[in-house]
């Protein structure tokens, strides 16, 4: 069921089980999930069923550390959340990106890959993904093409791996129907939750504080609560609610917001191929996203580089994956952006300010760098592309002096106050982006795959650099999971550290980061939420049942 808060009285109380903050990924996954189990709950979604830009504004901010763009363009501010605007790029973490490493300061999470192996296994269906398997033989067999082969990799420094894509899945078009037809679930359009009320110990949360753009005060009571707003709001939130707690809630230890990281990408180099390998499209992101060519089972693929683990133990270097990334005809042209912006409109994604008939005229104008670039994309002439580089993301360490904090002086048309996002990188991003970017260089020669010119060095200088860092929009850490409270927010279960009925759910509870997409984790990590607020609910049934004193779960 939709609910327009906009309609609802004055001081109106919505009752719920169980009461979700934000109508993203996260939230909708736990919300679908609850229904099915029979658990009322309500869902707070800040936009409607479409963006406006009264909406949008709430999200704005202030970068004042590196270069960061995260407001528009960056996250959507309706029903589907980011899913709005996401690529649909898939993988698991690896196992040792969950490990505590000791080159990696703050490194580890509280339980390993295998705790999160079956809600992986959902979390394929919930995105429409293909079979469980992420095997770079498998999916080489299943393509079947001479364009499509795996790299020789011989000296075991190097390994290839796949990521796999959702169509990309919005959720708020896709499980629009399910959500309306409901039975348990009520979401309600335009409600902003603008203060988290605790009782006087700040225990327990009594309540949520609503406000619609339209001037409608409301609230939440509920036994339940998740906060799943994304890896800048949830943080936002906790600290802006801070009536109790001067701090803000769960911020005892002062923690709340830092530790943001996001995934740092750039490019570097030049890769020559030898002739076996120029028409090869399973690395290049030219060819491999979303290309029929690249694709099997009903399912788009891609597959990257990465270092093996010893490699990455040896070297004392964060994880990262590598691609290939082509140079077209009119590649950085304002024909080919316009191009790019068309493109992205097809696949639904969420672009602010985007006209298409602004980018019509652009192409016109424009005619020899539109065919160029638009005649390399459809038809894939390898013969036309001026240079190959690589692109590279890497794991950002975790560092708790990158954070998200609010502005004293700045205000939304809410009255809450706007975030200040201060992204740092550290020099091991650095010299593992060198690093990585010489031992994948050498393997291609050593291969006969390539010959690889190496770009400048990045270990030593300065950020940001001539390679400055573009980010990748994947806002974690700012609530991070930790089994101390003096170093997370929340626990193994996702709990916030000392409230007895706060959780949050998304990438905003990630220790670290790894090198992999992290829609997926947040997925897996939302239905184990699930499955433990349901949990919690039919263990307090039993003791009110009984009163036999039953414990509920820590």
């Amino acid at each position: 069921m939709f609910i327009d808060a906009r309609t609802l009285e004055q001081d109106h109380v919505i009752r719920a089980t169980v009461c979700i903050i934000g109508g993203g990924v996260a939230g909708l996954a736990i919300a679908l999930e609850l229904d099915n189990l029979g658990i009322d709950c309500c869902v707070l979604e800040s936009g409607g069923f479409d963006p406006d830009d009264a909406t949008r504004d709430l999200y704005r901010g202030q970068d004042i550390g590196l270069p960061y763009r995260f407001a528009d363009g960056c996250r959507s501010r309706y029903l589907g959340g980011s899913s709005n605007c996401w690529g649909g790029w898939c993988r698991p973490l690896d196992p040792w990106d969950f490990e505590a490493r000791d080159w990696i300061p703050h490194s580890g999470w509280p339980f390993g890959l295998r705790e999160l192996a079956a809600y992986y296994r959902r979390a394929q269906s919930v995105l429409k993904l293909g079979p469980d398997n992420f095997s770079p033989q498998y999916w080489e067999a299943a393509i079947g093409r001479a364009d499509c082969r795996r790299l020789p990799l011989p000296s075991g420094k190097v390994r290839d791996t796949v990521s796999q894509f959702s169509p990309p899945v919005r959720f708020g078009k896709l499980y629009r129907a399910d959500l309306a037809r409901a039975r348990h679930v009520r979401v309600y359009l335009h409600a902003n939750a603008v203060n988290i009320e605790t009782d006087q110990p700040a225990t327990r949360v009594r309540r949520v504080a609503l406000a619609t753009l339209s001037g409608r005060g409301l609230a939440v009571q509920a036994s339940q609560y998740v906060l799943a707003c994304g890896g800048i709001e949830n943080a936002r939130l906790l600290l802006a609610s801070n009536r109790v707690e001067p701090a803000g809630v769960g911020n005892g230890h002062d923690v709340v917001g830092r530790y943001f990281m996001d995934h740092p990408r750039m490019q570097s180099g030049r890769v020559v191929f030898s002739r076996p390998w120029a028409r090869n499209k399973l690395f290049d992101i030219k060819y491999h996203y979303m290309n029929r060519a690249v694709a099997a089972r009903g399912v788009h693929v891609a597959a990257q580089l990465a270092l093996a683990p010893e490699v990455l133990a040896q070297e004392r270097l964060l994880n990262a994956r590598v691609w290939f990334n082509s140079a077209f005809p009119g590649e950085g042209s304002a024909a080919a952006g316009a191009l790019y912006r068309c493109k992205q409109a097809t696949l639904h994604k969420e672009q602010p300010g985007w006209r298409l008939g602004s980018d019509l005229a652009t192409m016109a104008a424009h005619p020899l760098d539109t065919l160029g670039y638009g005649f390399t994309r459809i038809m894939q002439p390898r013969w036309l592309i001026k240079e190959v580089r690589f692109q590279a993301i890497v794991e950002p360490e975790p560092d708790p002096d990158s954070r998200v904090t609010l502005s004293s002086d700045s205000r939304d048309s809410l009255g809450m106050p706007r975030v200040r996002v201060d992204w740092r990188l550290g020099r091991n991003v650095q010299r593992t982006f060198d690093r990585t970017l010489a031992i994948i260089g050498d393997e291609l020669r050593m291969a006969g795959v390539a010959h690889v010119a190496q770009g400048p060095a990045l270990e030593g200088g300065p950020w940001p650099s001539s390679l400055e860092p573009e980010g990748t929009w994947h806002h974690m850490g700012t609530t991070r999971m930790h089994e101390s409270p003096r170093l997370g927010v929340v626990d193994r279960h996702c709990r916030v550290h000392g409230m007895g009925n706060l959780y949050i759910a998304g990438s905003s509870v990630f220790p670290t980061a790894g090198a992999n997409f992290p829609t997926i984790t947040l997925t897996a990590l939302a239905l184990r939420l699930a499955d433990r607020l349901a949990d919690t609910l039919r263990q307090a049934e039993a003791v009110m049942a009984h009163g036999d004193g039953a414990a509920l779960p820590a």
